[in-house]
């Protein structure tokens, strides 16, 4: 078994949870967007908060685009010549500005976002992704001239970007989930509870993963946790803390709920006995 490219990517780079927990508020480099997804009912706008948390000024290009989930939880990027009708309906009803942005360190501004549905638009869940990457800055003619005096023409310098959900949701659409064949995982880059989650419904899931022992002790917890409505089945790995793994004998049960500032209900459970 291994572990998904996206997790595996996380924890080489030690951040699993801090990157995995999709907080209200997420960092990359030195950007901060919140909140980190957006649903619109039926039409609308809403705004999206970004900070620039370094200590320069820092230049953003702002885009949107069309990904899919994969039932490894990973995000393919679809090109618009390759989009399907509700992919390429999505993308023309949804509208944003800034498209740019200089941020001052400590200085935060909101990108607005503007969803207007087309006449006669079939219920369901339509999807777009915004992406906010780092513009680089221009390299100073000092140091330029420096580097062509020393014979040297590469210059590396690292891209930053976030990439955010952004939903529109027309008509009563319902979304549950099932979970199943829990088991543990264990690799050189630790102990992993995996185990396959299921979709029904005409809309995507979004929640946290809980596992508690038979004293209703939390063992783990990974938030932010999606099943998109263009997948029915879907694998998670969740990592486990060194010290809880003594603690995973015995009966423990697995939950699915939504975030507590979605209302935490349940949406799925098991009971899983691991070895």
């Amino acid at each position: 078994m291994s572990l998904s490219s996206s997790l595996r990517r996380l924890l080489i780079s030690g951040a699993a949870f801090s990157a995995l927990a999709a907080a209200p508020v997420r960092a990359q480099g030195d950007l901060l967007v919140a909140p980190t997804r957006v649903v619109i009912n039926q039409g609308g706008s809403a705004e999206v908060v970004l900070s620039n948390i370094g200590s320069k000024p820092a230049t953003y290009r702002i885009s949107a685009e069309l990904r899919r989930m994969s039932e490894s939880g990973d995000f393919d990027e679809v090109k618009e010549a390759d989009a399907n009708q509700a992919e390429k309906t999505a993308l023309a009803m949804v509208t944003f500005a800034p498209r740019r942005i200089t941020l001052l360190p400590g200085q935060p501004q909101s990108v607005r976002i503007a969803v207007r549905p087309p006449e006669g638009l079939a219920d369901g869940e339509y999807r777009v992704h915004l992406n906010f990457r780092a513009i680089p800055p221009a390299q100073a003619p000092e140091d330029a001239a420096a580097a062509e005096a020393s014979g040297l023409s590469i210059r590396l310098v690292p891209v930053y970007g976030i990439t955010i959900p952004v939903f529109l949701r027309r008509g009563r659409l319902e979304g549950g989930a099932s979970l199943a064949n829990p088991r543990l995982l264990k690799t050189s880059y630790g102990t992993f509870v995996e185990l396959d989650m299921n979709r029904t419904g005409q809309r995507s899931v979004y929640g946290a993963l809980i596992g508690k022992n038979a004293r209703g002790e939390q063992l783990f917890e990974l938030k932010g946790i999606a099943v998109y409505a263009e997948i029915n089945h879907r694998k998670v790995q969740i990592p486990v803390p060194a010290e809880m793994l003594a603690k995973l004998s015995g009966p423990v049960k697995i939950e699915y709920r939504e975030l507590a500032e979605n209302g935490g209900g349940l949406l799925a459970e098991t009971l899983a006995v691991f070895p």
